[in-house]
C-alpha cells in the first residue's frame, strides 16, 4: 500500500459506564518508539488512573511489524487487543491510542471491558480528521544547472519531494518519489534530457 489514511490532529473522546471513567486519546504517530513516547506522556499525564491500555499501527496499516499493543493490567485480551482491532478495521496507519481507565469501583466484566474498550476508539475514531499519505523511495540525481528550471517544473508535475539540495559544480538532488509516478517520471526525464540525465535509488539499509 503505497497511499494510506493517517490523522490529521489529535482526538481525544471521555465516556463514563458503570461509574468507571474511560478517556481515549488518539494522535498520530510515526513509528513505535514514537507510540511509546506517546504513552509514557499520556500515563504521567494521569497518575492517579488505574489503567493506561494502549494500541497502536506505527506505520503502514499494512505492516504487522509496526502494530503494538497493552492491556497495562487489565485481564489478558480485555484492552489491548479490542482496541488494536478496531484501529486496524480503520484502514488508518501511523496512529496511536491510550485508554485512560479510572475505575469506579463497579467490575465491568470481561466482555464489559472489551465493549468498553474497543468502543472508546471506535468513538475516537469517529472524530478523527485524516489527510492521505503517499510513500515515497529515495532516489539520487545530478543535474547541471540549465536543466534545474525544467526539472524543477517536472518534479512538480509528478508530485515529487526534493529531500536535499547541494549546489556544487553539479547541482546534487534526493528525490522522494512514489511507487506510482516512477515509471512516468523517468520516461519524461529521459526524453527530456536526451537521456543524459538517470535516477539512482538509493539504498535505505532495509
Amino acid at each position: 500500500m503505497a497511499e494510506y489514511l493517517i490523522p490529521k490532529s489529535a482526538v481525544i473522546f471521555e465516556e463514563e459506564i458503570k461509574k468507571s471513567r474511560f478517556i481515549t486519546y488518539l494522535q498520530h504517530t510515526e513509528g513505535l518508539a514514537e507510540a511509546r513516547t506517546f504513552w509514557a506522556k499520556i500515563k504521567q499525564a494521569h497518575p492517579h488512573a488505574r489503567h493506561h491500555c494502549w494500541a497502536t499501527v506505527a506505520g503502514n496499516p499494512e505492516d504487522a511489524l509496526q502494530f503494538g499493543f497493552s492491556d497495562d493490567g487489565e485481564p489478558a485480551g480485555t484492552a489491548g487487543k479490542p482496541m488494536l482491532s478496531a484501529l486496524q478495521g480503520s484502514g488508518v496507519g501511523e496512529v496511536s491510542v491510550v485508554v485512560v481507565r479510572y475505575f469506579g469501583g463497579i467490575l465491568l466484566g470481561t466482555g464489559g471491558l472489551v465493549r468498553a474498550y474497543n468502543s472508546g476508539v471506535q468513538q475516537a475514531l469517529k472524530l478523527l480528521e485524516t489527510e492521505i499519505k503517499v510513500e515515497r523511495s529515495p532516489f539520487r540525481l545530478d543535474c547541471d544547472y540549465g536543466q534545474w528550471g525544467w526539472l524543477q517544473l517536472l518534479c512538480e508535475k509528478y508530485q515529487i519531494v526534493i529531500l536535499s539540495q547541494d549546489f556544487q559544480a553539479q547541482i546534487h538532488l534526493i528525490l522522494g518519489i512514489s511507487e506510482k509516478m516512477v515509471e512516468s517520471f523517468v520516461s519524461e526525464l529521459t526524453e527530456k534530457s536526451a537521456g543524459k540525465l538517470i535516477i539512482q535509488p538509493l539504498d535505505t539499509g532495509e
